[in-house]
């Protein structure tokens, strides 16, 4: 017999065993900081005493309104304290958060909210005739509570119950309803679309708590820091920054409308020490106008994903006073779980260019993920060459527990039992992976994630088009965006102008194509459009365009 053999009387029970769950940062936060900023807006600023009362109340009008463990509650918010709200009030009353995009059309948000089956629709007042429009489309919709924004020049449109109002009348005394197993749905995000209709992605408390715990790690933050939300509430749920804060003491400073002259701000008059945001944020900061600097005396700690960012950018944004680190992950893996770890004794010595373009790599595992591999198409991790391409896959506490309401494609995800990701990577010899390609043509412009299938299938429904692909063309501004190459039919007529018109009455603004080459596609023998050869050409393009 072995140590310990003898297991009588060790079993698990309350004493020693709690369910891991987010909302515990708050309870405790709110114990321990009860007078300490939680949550600023403009000029609305709310202690930790103040938001978890707020939360409980959400909890309880919720609940009033119908809402059970397990139902679905869905947003359609930017960055403003009632996202954050709901990030702890929904689960607070046992239900599963829906935070939908903003910056979708109506079909998609339908779509969402009957497969997802949100039965209550939190909105703010410029988003409210896109939520009516969905819902008119169902025949089972959700309740709307209207969330004004007379600050922002949203005020109530009279329609709905009011946010303020429901808040002011709920419980303050109601329990929190929590989960009594870890592995209990938190939060349903959806993806962009990649293979046409989003994919419901399903989160549970263990994930949510232990990514928290990483990204303190990982992001070197100690105690009371104040993050900036420039990346959107709906994407992963921030990267789950809002459930972290109230682990470290932390102030979530809200951003409704992200400009470089409102991000010199708040880093100028609020002491902003973090935020994350896509490259396009990046670029904004590095050429920004003078008129709009605002100058700041300490560094303050930037998370970028996204497509990898020019080295040029990185090198200045490092002059200008941020630290960037290049983070990489999908909804599918709450966010960030992979990390460019700086080995300071290693690289700080590097020429500014050599430096960013070892700040461009992708990186290392997150310490809450168990692992992060490039596996060859015989399915053995390629050789750290840095030239071997295979996909990214990755294995740990924070992967979805899988597709709401499709079981074949979590099976097909979770192959072999790693978390499957689509893109395509080298594997340096220090373990450092970096993206080099996208598997499933995936097209990130502006931090959003972009369909090729989805934009081909609406320009194939113009009456002039034969044949289209979809690429992705560098941007200055956008980091990439959508590029058409078009066959027209026989004798049929179109130009550029009319086709993206005709896909911006049908799509998302950032999934509309903002170039259209006109003539005949390659394609193999079997008639495949040959994508690389299009993407080649366009790249070749934008280089010379450059030069």
């Amino acid at each position: 017999m072995g140590w310990m053999a003898d297991e009588s009387g060790l079993d698990r029970g309350p004493a020693n065993h709690v369910a891991l769950t987010p909302l515990s940062h708050l309870n405790r936060a709110a114990a321990i900081w009860p007078a300490r900023e939680a949550v600023v807006y403009r000029d609305r600023r709310f202690s930790y005493a103040d938001l978890r009362d707020r939360v409980t109340r959400q909890a309880a009008m919720l609940a009033g309104m119908g809402i059970e463990p397990g139902d679905v509650v869905a947003t359609l918010l930017p960055n403003i304290p009632a996202q954050v709200e709901a990030s702890f009030g929904v689960p607070a009353c046992g239900a599963v958060l829906n935070t939908i995009n903003t910056r979708l059309d109506t079909d998609t948000v339908a779509y969402i909210l009957d497969h997802g089956g949100a039965k209550v629709l939190l909105v703010d007042t410029q988003f409210l005739d896109l939520a009516e429009d969905a819902c008119a489309r169902l025949d089972n919709p959700p309740e709307i509570v209207e969330v004004p924004d007379p600050a922002a020049g949203f005020p109530a449109s009279g329609r709905h119950l009011q946010y303020e109002e429901r808040l002011a009348a709920a419980d303050p005394g109601f329990d929190w309803i929590m989960p009594q197993d870890e592995w209990e749905s938190l939060a349903l995000n959806y993806t962009s679309g990649t293979t046409g209709r989003p994919k419901g992605v399903v989160y549970h408390h263990r994930g949510a708590y232990l990514i928290t715990m990483g990204t303190v790690v990982s992001w070197r933050i100690v105690l009371h820091p104040r993050v900036l939300v420039v990346v959107p509430l709906f994407h992963c749920n921030g990267w789950c920054h809002t459930w972290m804060m109230p682990l470290v003491g932390g102030t979530v400073i809200c951003l409704r409308d992200v400009t470089a002259k409102d991000i010199y701000d708040a880093i100028a008059d609020e002491g902003v020490t973090h935020f994350g945001g896509a490259p396009i944020v990046l670029n904004a900061l590095v050429n920004a106008p003078a008129a709009e600097r605002r100058a700041f005396d300490h560094v303050v700690e930037v998370y970028t994903a996204g497509a990898p960012p020019p080295a040029a950018t990185l090198g200045k944004m490092e002059a200008l006073g941020f630290n960037v680190t290049h983070v990489y992950g999908l909804t599918e893996t709450y966010g960030h779980v992979v990390e460019n770890v700086w080995q300071d004794d290693l690289w700080s010595g590097e020429a500014p260019e050599a430096r960013a373009q070892l700040k461009a790599r992708q990186g290392v595992a997150f310490p809450m993920m168990e692992g992060v591999e490039v596996f060859g198409d015989d399915g053995a991790p390629v050789p750290a060459d840095g030239r071997t391409q295979g996909e990214i896959a990755m294995r740990g506490n924070a992967v979805m527990k899988g597709y709401y309401r499709n079981p074949e494609a979590t099976a097909e995800a979770f192959a072999g039992g790693w978390f499957r990701s689509g893109d395509i990577a080298v594997k340096h010899p220090d373990g450092y992976i970096q993206i080099a390609d996208r598997a499933k043509d995936i097209i990130i412009s502006g931090g959003e994630n972009v369909s090729s299938v989805e934009v081909e299938g609406c320009l194939m429904h113009h009456d002039a088009v034969s044949l289209c692909a979809v690429v992705a063309k560098p941007d200055e501004k956008w980091g990439e965006v959508p590029c058409a190459f078009v066959e027209l039919k026989d004798g049929a007529t179109a130009n550029e102008a009319e086709l993206i018109a005709f896909a911006r009455e049908r799509l998302a603004g950032f999934k509309t194509p903002k170039a259209v080459v006109f003539g005949p596609l390659p394609k193999t023998s079997t008639g495949k459009i040959q994508k690389f050869v299009l993407r080649k050409q366009v790249r070749d393009e934008a280089e010379a365009a450059s030069a």
